[in-house]
């Protein structure tokens, strides 16, 4: 189970019941994740303080902004693994990607290309934050069609779902898992995130549970909000829909 506890003076909250963390930028310099080796483990070093025990780094796969590939990701993953080995810091490293549904990813399906799974064929995909994509059914069809389940990233964030929340059932009806951001729960993306953050709790739509850790101040946040947290994760871990242990 869980356990709030003192560490240098700063109140913590102990994820250990999570086990493990599926979404983070925890590559160095690939995306607006962390630019270094060494902030990479001082930021991987402060999730294992939080009590994870597994993490499943997701750098953005983008067009144009962060057009990363296997064979940008596998080679920054085999450094941050052989760092996390040699300093001996007790937590498994494993890479994946967080895919933008646009029109380089529905060519990536086409191509037949392997992506970077979360597990097996679980895959993390966001949307754009101002429009959502035109062929949106098109493309989650689409990575069915492959074998892929999609995992949306960050649902609560979209805000122009608000305004017709009957999307998200059509999500779901879909095939889509949500994950949900920690952060969202304490209002870091803004009050109207916090909103549908609790519309799609009540609607027991959350599968799983991310940090979506891109710097330090997220850390921060993560171990300053512990009070406001941990009510939340117990009762959806409690709820037997949490998928992250399984990971």
């Amino acid at each position: 189970m869980f356990s709030i506890f003192k560490k240098r003076g700063v109140l913590a909250v102990d994820f250990g019941i999570l086990g493990a963390d599926m979404h983070s930028h925890l590559i160095p310099g690939i995306d607006d994740g962390v630019p270094d080796l060494d902030t990479s483990l001082t930021m991987i070093r402060g999730l294992v303080d939080l009590g994870y025990k597994k993490l499943i780094t997701t750098p953005h796969v983008y067009s144009d902004m962060f057009p990363n590939t296997p064979e940008t990701i596998l080679p920054g993953h085999k450094l941050v693994a052989a760092a996390i080995k040699e300093q001996h810091i007790p937590v498994e490293f494993h890479a994946a990607a967080e895919y933008l549904l646009d029109d380089r990813f529905e060519r990536l399906l086409d191509s037949g290309a392997p992506l970077l799974p979360l597990k097996e064929n679980f895959v993390l995909v966001e949307l754009p934050f101002v429009v959502p994509a035109m062929n949106l059914k098109e493309i989650l069809f689409k990575m069915q069609i492959c074998g892929y389940r999609p995992v949306l990233a960050h649902p609560e964030r979209y805000l122009y779902f608000g305004a017709n929340k009957g999307w998200f059932d059509q999500l779901k009806d879909a095939g889509c898992l949500f994950q949900l951001n920690l952060l969202s729960l304490i209002g870091h993306y803004g009050k109207d995130s916090v909103e549908l953050a609790q519309f799609l709790i009540k609607k027991q739509y959350i599968d799983l549970l991310g940090t979506d850790l891109h710097h330090g101040r997220h850390l921060e946040l993560l171990r300053s909000s512990s009070s406001r947290l941990l009510p939340v994760i117990s009762k959806l871990v409690d709820s037997g829909k949490i998928q992250n242990a399984g990971l």
